[in-house]
């Protein structure tokens, strides 16, 4: 079937008419008018045909052949023969007091979805920085509802004058919830006491990381939640006493083994059931070089054994086992391991009767530094909160 009026079509505006279209090395200029057909006025909700004026505005609308397209729009006002009312026409793809049309604004919120800065949406869709930033502040995210299962984090957002922010997700539904403007106690504490008391003690189970700072904010914030250590960051400890033993070891070789070891590290914190017959040849030589390192390595090798227990009856088995290797073998990055592990032992127990990890959370993290990066950092806390809702919104 052929259209007798394909330009408009292809525009894909209803009741639009195509009057001229020029286009050059970076923009198409199309200039457009609609359809006359009868309108309410505002004022007596009579409705009226007759033309009072015409007005010419330019709108911007979406890139055509990824050229900037403008819209050349002569617009008419009407007037009302009953009230004496001038008023103008209604337009279903522009907005009042607006320049850009609606599905462009509607394609750079979808562009704020994505981890670009606010510089590279507006040069991507043919609009000025600060038209791009004025859309990014139209987005809004109230206080969240708290879930029974509730996981904080903190990250190095350097935004608002403020080195550290939170974030509140959700582990469950896999869902950002808020993102907090400090790690401060005190501000933490008017945060969470904004929601009701009842709020507060229908959520159950809170995990974090090994910061006593959380855990007091949270204890006293949720008294009928139970708290959860994360076990990335158990690990994370056990990783750190390894390659401080293989520091303070290679320091005793020559420079030539010392290069090796410290180019062949990975190996010794690789799970050994991962590595490969050449890699387990490597591994053996370099252990056989030093018993402090093999002894921590046996040491980490115990800890992941316990990290990966099915269920909380094998996990408490595996850590007294890993408890006992570190009385028989006496190195003092393990010890300090120890007492950690001793002090949060309920705390990270929980993680394996529960399953709750903060392995959602640490991934928004890692979108936050994505954005961060390709925006060069972002001053405003408000604007800074909102994009990231917005980010892990979709």
């Amino acid at each position: 079937m052929l259209y007798a009026n394909y330009t408009e079509e292809l525009l894909g505006i209803p009741d639009v008419i195509v009057k001229n279209v020029k286009k050059d090395d970076k923009d198409i200029h199309i200039y457009i008018e609609m359809k006359l057909k009868m309108q309410a006025c505002p004022n007596c909700r009579m409705e009226t045909k007759r033309v009072h004026s015409y007005r010419a505005q330019e709108v911007k609308d979406l890139s055509i052949q990824g050229l900037n397209t403008i819209l050349h729009l002569r617009k008419r006002r009407y007037y009302c023969s009953h009230c004496g009312k001038a008023f103008f026409e209604k337009l279903p793809f522009l907005k009042r007091y607006q320049r850009v049309t609606s599905r462009l604004m509607a394609k750079v919120m979808d562009d704020y979805r994505k981890e670009y800065s606010t510089s590279s949406i507006a040069q991507a869709n043919g609009i000025s920085t600060a038209t791009a930033t004025r859309m990014l502040d139209m987005i809004s995210y109230p206080m969240p509802k708290l879930p029974a299962v509730l996981s904080i984090d903190e990250f190095k957002g350097n935004t608002g004058k403020r080195k550290f922010q939170c974030i509140l997700t959700g582990p469950v539904k896999r869902k950002v919830l808020d993102i907090l403007p400090s790690k401060n106690s005190e501000e933490l504490y008017a945060y969470f006491l904004k929601f009701p008391v009842s709020t507060r003690n229908s959520v159950r189970y809170l995990v974090m990381d090994m910061s006593l700072q959380f855990r007091d904010v949270m204890a006293l914030c949720f008294p009928n939640a139970e708290i959860i250590v994360d076990k990335f960051h158990v690990c994370r400890h056990i990783t750190w006493a390894m390659e401080n033993v293989r520091k303070s070891e290679q320091k005793k070789f020559s420079d030539q083994r010392r290069k090796y070891f410290k180019r062949s590290r990975w190996i010794l914190l690789k799970r050994n059931e991962k590595l490969t017959k050449e890699e387990l040849l490597q591994l053996e030589n370099m252990l056989s070089v030093s018993k402090r390192l093999r002894d921590a390595y046996w040491l980490k090798e115990l800890f992941y054994k316990f990290m990966v227990s099915k269920n909380i009856d094998e996990a408490k088995s595996n850590l007294k086992n890993w408890n006992l290797a570190i009385g028989t073998v006496q190195i003092e990055e393990f010890e300090k391991c120890f007492e950690m592990i001793q002090r949060w032992q309920p705390y990270i127990l929980r993680a394996f009767s529960l399953g709750y990890t903060n392995g959602f959370t640490e991934g928004c993290n890692n979108k936050i530094k994505v954005l961060k990066r390709n925006c060069y950092g972002l001053r405003n806390f408000n604007r800074f909160r909102n994009r990231i809702l917005h980010m892990m919104s979709s």
